[in-house]
């Protein structure tokens, strides 16, 4: 019955992410519950839990964040709901399906669990905090509340942001303590590091972190020798994320761009053609009946033709040559992220540019620099026009406003 019920739970969860939870949920997907799962059987094992308290655990996790199909409010009641109607529908005890309710609804921030089980699940749901997927994690974190709350937070919000939850976090047993706690300090020693960088104008707050750090590094000398653990190293590694997390931000920030910029540009383009429709079928014909209003109507066409102009050239896509020679590629002068650049390139050679990039660190960061580049010159212009259209627009409609009030006073 275990083995069943947990690959039906499996099975089932996956679906349902792939089903109902949006891709804007970029942290709270179906890898972090895997993730969450691999950690409360580490931390059950640990522990030494029976096998159907294993059974309770790895039930929790797998539902734990389900709820999220209707967003994050109140999550945790709709996964409880829903981990207790899949269990319903294969007979399980309801003694233990409130076992694995109570599981999931610990998990509500601020977390309070009553059992050792209920601390388990906890543990797990924030383990990443104190082990090597914190810094994909936590910037995946960022992306969501990008995507989901329209959230766009400065490095040093962000920072800020993180380490208070961080400091305010405590793991609830021993033994997530001994697997998790030495991590976790590494990354608030980071994270405060990132805050005396970012905050180089305000001494109360270097001091303070300074000080913290302190107690950080005699805390970290009392606990024996592994201090030689490459800091070299990990600072690349850290580097690297951030800069990959810069990049990804960065790039989403030019596609809502991009996309705000077209949404404006079709409201212009509909408000323009509907006045010069109606212009041209009601006020054209009364000319030779009342030829006082071909000055004023002629004004209010210009400029509504005008903006309608400059809103059709923000849109307009441009034809690039679509092709790139393996010398580009090996001099490292070519692009080949945007689609524009490769379309006429033929699948070998295209396939051959591609590895070149992947395996040259400097390439793939110097074409994500020049693609955003070139992103940030094409946005440029959009709004260039569109603030041409929008101006002529707003200028000609109160010019042609005053010229039909004269032509009607005079």
């Amino acid at each position: 019955m275990q083995n069943n019920i947990l690959e039906l739970a499996e099975s089932y969860v996956q679906q349902f992410f792939e089903e109902k939870i949006a891709g804007e949920f970029v942290y709270h997907d179906f890898l972090h519950t895997r993730y969450v799962v691999e950690a409360a059987i580490q931390i059950g094992v640990a522990a030494n839990l029976s096998d159907k308290e294993m059974e309770h655990l790895q039930l929790a996790a797998w539902f734990h964040d389900t709820g999220f199909y209707n967003g994050p409010d109140s999550h945790e009641k709709r996964g409880a709901a829903l981990a207790e109607e899949f269990l319903l529908k294969h007979d399980y005890p309801l003694e233990e399906i409130n076992v694995v309710r109570d599981c999931i609804l610990a998990t509500q921030l601020p977390q309070q669990p009553g059992n050792l089980l209920e601390q388990i699940m906890c543990d797990a749901d924030l383990s990443h905090l104190g082990n090597e997927l914190y810094w994909d994690r936590c910037g995946r974190v960022r992306q969501e509340m990008l995507l989901t709350q329209s959230r766009i937070m400065s490095e040093q919000e962000w920072v800020d942001f993180e380490l208070d939850f961080m400091l305010r976090h405590s793991y609830h047993t021993e033994i997530a303590r001994k697997f998790y706690e030495k991590r976790k300090n590494k990354h608030i020693k980071q994270l405060r590091k990132q805050k005396i960088r970012l905050y180089p104008d305000s001494e109360e707050v270097q001091e303070a972190e300074l000080a913290q750090l302190e107690k950080l590094e005699k805390k970290k000398k009392k606990k024996k020798k592994d201090v030689f653990t490459s800091d070299i190293e990990l600072k690349q590694i850290n580097l690297g994320r951030g800069v990959e997390t810069m990049f990804r931000t960065t790039y989403r920030t030019h596609v809502n761009l991009s996309s705000i910029a077209d949404n404006k540009a079709n409201i212009m383009l509909s408000i323009t053609a509907i006045v010069i429709s109606i212009v041209v079928a009601n006020l054209v014909p009364k000319f030779s009946d009342n030829p006082k209003l071909i000055a004023p109507t002629f004004v209010l066409l210009a400029a509504c033709l005008a903006s309608l102009v400059f809103a059709i050239l923000s849109t307009r896509p441009k034809v690039t040559e679509g092709r790139f020679t393996r010398e580009d590629i090996e001099h490292k002068r070519s692009n080949l992220l945007f689609f524009g650049n490769f379309y006429n390139m033929s699948m070998d050679d295209f396939h051959w540019g591609m590895m070149e990039m992947i395996k040259d660190s400097d390439f793939l960061y110097s074409s994500m620099t020049r693609d955003l580049y070139f992103l940030g010159i094409v946005l440029a212009k959009k709004y260039r026009y569109l603030r041409f259209s929008y101006n002529i627009f707003m200028y000609g409609l109160i010019l042609a406003v005053i010229c039909f009030g004269l032509a009607y006073m005079l």
